[in-house]
């Protein structure tokens, strides 16, 4: 396990948002981000809460945001230096983004993430 802070890790997260690419970052909508800094759920690195784009209609509106929770300790228990740590973020952003666009797990496997 490494140790990184919470400013570093969230800067890890927002690092990884700010590099997806402009066209889907601009298509994402009415979701928030947020890091979990205690545990999380065991087996998860990060979690997707919401209703995907994919699967809005008409009707939607007047929701709460979606939800990406990215789990600080689970990913630095898994990683053995800083540099792993930010990559496992970014592939992890990236999943769980993936998510909001309406990617089931087994297809982002098959995409690599």
């Amino acid at each position: 396990m490494v140790e990184v802070g919470k400013e570093r890790f969230e800067a890890m997260v927002a690092e990884a948002l700010d590099g997806l690419p402009r066209e889907l970052a601009d298509l994402m909508s009415n979701v928030a981000v947020t890091v979990d800094h205690t545990g999380g759920p065991a087996g998860l690195l990060g979690l997707y809460r919401g209703i995907p784009l994919t699967r809005r209609t008409t009707a939607y509106a007047g929701v709460l945001p979606d939800q990406i929770i990215i789990y600080h300790r689970a990913i630095c228990a898994v990683c053995r230096s800083d540099l792993e740590v930010a990559e496992q973020v970014r592939r992890t952003v990236i999943h769980e983004v993936g998510h909001h666009f309406g990617i089931d797990d087994a297809r982002l496997r098959e995409l690599g993430w």
